[in-house]
């Protein structure tokens, strides 16, 4: 049976604003521990560390050029992914999902339909920071994380005070329900099971494409870091479910229940080299995004890092501020479905 093996990288519980790890991700690689050694060996064959990772290589100039060398030769001849999200536009994409889409639903307006929560979380994202301050939007987004995790009234008082701190008239369409201390939006909030741990959506999407690229019955096996911990968990839940059903999330994404995915372990990375090679994929897209955006100088250039990635090898989750194209590429979803369903079943 084909194993996969999967890192993580940027995991930060329920606080996805920190901001010395904006980004969360994880890849996945179908590769056998005796061809990672080869790798390992052909690109490192002084290596004396007795684990491969990516954040202790690269700070040494010397060593990127291999770092880039192995990275290319695993997309070109094995079969994975990457997937990457900004955590701050995911807490906004919730945020949406949670303080706002509630109030529309109830007056019959569906925000899920062709992307449209996709395409609000895009526009304050994006101007947020310029119509409230950035302290102000900061504050906003603050609020919300901790009302969900503490679903208490006193968390509800600061969410609406925080919007009502702002100058929510610029974004009444979207400030308007948290101003107005929307009933259901708060009853959305409280829900028993939702979160803004950013794990399920990150696991989700990497799922998603180990289910396409399989062509049969696969196995997992990722490290034993506490921050798995939580993947482990949801993983089996995914494997233990056999209610058929499939949904449709982008024109290029489907996740398809049950799955063909059989069995997860939990590994030591340090004797696991392919699990190594996973630390590497996600280390190098991390510190490539963070590059791009300006929060950390060195490293890997990430243009080089862009260029590695063949069709369907990266995917991402970021704003997108093109709406008709984002109407397009979400055209038909049942995103709506998808989260009661997920919120039922896996929560």
């Amino acid at each position: 049976m084909k194993c996969y093996r999967i890192d993580e990288s940027g995991y930060t519980g329920f606080d996805l604003l920190n901001p010395d790890q904006r980004f969360q991700g994880a890849s996945a690689i179908a590769i056998e521990n005796e061809e990672a050694v080869r790798l390992i060996r052909d690109h490192f064959p002084r290596l004396q560390a007795g684990e491969l990772k990516c954040r202790s290589l690269s700070r040494r100039p010397g060593n990127q050029e291999r770092l880039l060398g192995l990275l290319r030769d695993i997309h070109a001849h094995f079969g994975c992914v990457t997937y990457v999200c900004d955590k701050r536009y995911l807490l906004t994409l919730m945020f949406v999902d949670y303080a706002v889409e509630p109030f529309y639903d109830k007056r019959g307006l569906d925000l899920y339909v062709d992307g449209r929560t996709y395409a609000m979380a895009s526009l304050l994202y994006t101007v947020g920071p310029t119509f409230f301050g950035r302290e102000g939007f900061d504050e906003l987004l603050t609020a919300f994380q901790l009302a969900v995790k503490k679903k208490s009234p006193l968390f509800r008082i600061s969410l609406v005070s925080a919007a009502r701190n702002v100058d929510w008239r610029q974004l009444e369409e979207v400030l308007g329900p948290v101003v107005e201390a929307c009933p259901d939006c708060w009853e959305a909030i409280v829900t028993p099971g939702v979160n803004t741990d950013a794990a399920w959506v990150v696991l989700q999407s990497l799922i998603s494409r180990m289910e396409a690229m399989a062509e049969g019955p696969y196995r997992v096996e990722h490290d034993q870091s506490k921050n798995l911990t939580t993947y482990n968990a949801l993983i089996k839940k995914f494997v233990n479910h056999s209610e058929e059903i499939e949904f449709q999330t982008t024109e290029i994404a489907s996740l398809k229940f049950p799955l063909k995915l059989r069995e997860v372990m939990q590994v030591d990375s340090k004797v696991s080299p392919a699990v190594q090679l996973a630390d590497v994929m996600i280390g190098a897209a991390i510190e490539g995004a963070n590059g791009m955006v300006g929060l950390r100088a060195g490293g890997l250039d990430p243009d080089e890092i862009s260029k590695i990635y063949a069709d369907g090898q990266f995917i991402h989750m970021s704003p997108m501020i093109d709406f008709e194209e984002n109407r397009r590429f979400r055209k038909g979803s049942r995103s709506s479905e998808m989260i009661d369903y997920f919120a039922k079943h896996f929560s």
